[in-house]
C-alpha cells in the first residue's frame, strides 16, 4: 500500500520595523519568498521554523503566533505541501544563506513579486495586523 500525503513545511513572517524579511530563492521556483522549508522527521514545526530562519537568514527569531495552516494542493507546483505559518520577531541584519541567495527586509507596502502562495499569506498577515483576525477556515484556504 502506498500513501501519498502532503509534505509538512513551515514558513515565517519575520517582522522587522515596518517590514518583513524575505529571501530570494536559490532553487526552483526562483523568486522572493518567506523564509521556511521542510520539517525534518522527528522535528516539531516550531523547531523547524527556528532552524529554517537561522539557516536562510542568519537570524535568531522568537516565534510570536501561529497565523494559519495553508494546505491548498496547488500552493506549490512541485508537490502537495502544507505550510504551518508562524509570525516572528528578530533583531539584526538578515543575510541569505543555505538555499537563499539573499535575505532582505521589504516594507509591507512595497513587496516584490512572490513565489508559491506567499502573496496571499502576506495579505492575510496584513489583515491580521489591522484587525486581529486570522484567516477563516470556512474559506478553504
Amino acid at each position: 500500500m502506498e500513501y501519498r500525503n502532503p509534505t509538512p513545511t513551515v514558513d515565517l513572517i519575520i517582522a522587522q520595523g515596518e517590514g518583513v524579511v524575505l529571501i530570494r530563492r536559490r532553487n526552483e521556483p526562483l523568486g522572493w519568498a518567506l523564509p521556511g522549508g521542510f520539517v525534518d522527521e522527528g522535528e516539531t514545526v516550531e523547531a523547524a521554523a527556528l532552524r529554517e530562519a537561522m539557516e536562510e537568514t542568519g537570524l535568531k527569531v522568537t516565534l510570536d503566533a501561529l497565523l494559519y495552516v495553508y494546505s491548498d494542493p496547488k500552493r506549490d507546483s512541485r508537490q502537495h505541501n502544507l505550510s504551518v505559518v508562524f509570525t516572528a520577531q528578530a533583531t539584526g541584519t538578515p543575510v541569505g544563506a543555505d538555499d537563499a541567495d539573499e535575505a532582505k527586509v521589504f516594507p509591507l507596502n512595497a513587496l516584490p513579486d512572490l513565489v508559491f502562495d506567499h502573496a496571499r499569506i502576506l495579505s492575510d498577515y496584513q489583515h491580521f495586523l489591522a484587525t486581529g483576525e486570522r484567516p477563516n477556515p470556512q474559506e478553504g484556504r
